[in-house]
């Protein structure tokens, strides 16, 4: 059985650096059983219905503007795998969870920077996932539990987002490694209820985490809501660990969280 990850994506930058982060989520595939395939949920894939693709080869979508020309002709070429989507389906019909397929979207930034790094090669299948910001966060954490089997099946989960990410206060012109200190106890604070599986207090991360309303501000909630999902892909072992953090531009955090252990 395979864990589930929550990955920070971070700034599309990402694609084209050289740094500690870059670096660790390039050994990451080394260090972790290659999987079957790969469910992807994308802070940039927001819908008010459950959507999953249902596609034979993804196009690589450059959703952003301003950056480098090499970051745009990147190409991640990543195949569907229709049986995986069909299992999905059955998975939600069962729960009673709405659901739309998605024939036509391609890979997003929070899913391609990420696959990328971790699996170069793009030979590993990906359904792309869809989430909703306007769910309760047990709500997102029972679709993940929903797919909790697929970990059975060499299957991945992967949720693509972030901590502590709020583009109001990013220090663009300050990469010196000094790091906000409301960044660091929201982030802590998460930490704690995480390795504690503490759904209580994660649940209502709004009104009690401090410094909430800056680290997920009330416009930018979906970087942070995969996170749920992840968690509920392992809610059959409920163990978390953290296997990264770092932050950029004072406030930027790039943590990758493991939920759930391989057997």
């Amino acid at each position: 059985m395979l864990p589930s990850l929550f990955v920070a994506h971070g700034a599309p930058l990402l694609a084209i650096e050289n740094n500690e982060y870059t670096q660790y989520l390039e050994g990451l595939g080394a260090k972790c059983p290659k999987p079957k395939d790969v469910v992807l949920f994308s802070a940039h894939w927001e819908s008010r219905t459950q959507k999953v693709s249902k596609v034979d080869e993804f196009e690589t979508i450059h959703d952003f503007g301003g950056f480098p020309q090499a970051l745009y002709e990147i190409k991640y070429p990543a195949r569907g795998e229709h049986s995986v989507t069909k299992e999905i389906e059955e998975a939600f019909r069962n729960q009673g969870i709405p659901y739309e397929l998605d024939t036509k979207r391609g890979l997003d930034h929070g899913a391609w920077v990420v696959l990328r790094m971790i699996y170069p090669n793009a030979d590993i299948p990906v359904i792309s996932m869809s989430v909703n910001p306007n769910l309760s966060p047990m709500e997102q954490y029972n679709i993940g539990k929903t797919l909790s089997h697929l970990r059975e099946e060499d299957i991945l989960i992967v949720a693509s987002g972030g901590t502590v990410h709020n583009l109001g206060v990013l220090k663009l012109g300050n990469d010196d490694g000094t790091i906000d200190q409301w960044a660091l106890d929201f982030d802590s604070w998460l930490e704690n209820k995480l390795v504690r599986w503490d759904l209580d207090a994660l649940f209502n991360y709004s009104s009690l985490a401090p410094s909430a309303e800056l680290a997920v501000p009330s416009y930018g909630k979906e970087h942070f809501i995969p996170i749920f999902y992840a968690m509920g892909a392992a809610d059959i072992q409920k163990r978390a660990k953290l296997l990264h953090r770092s932050f950029r531009y004072g406030n930027l955090s790039h943590s990758v969280w493991q939920f759930g252990e391989t057997q």
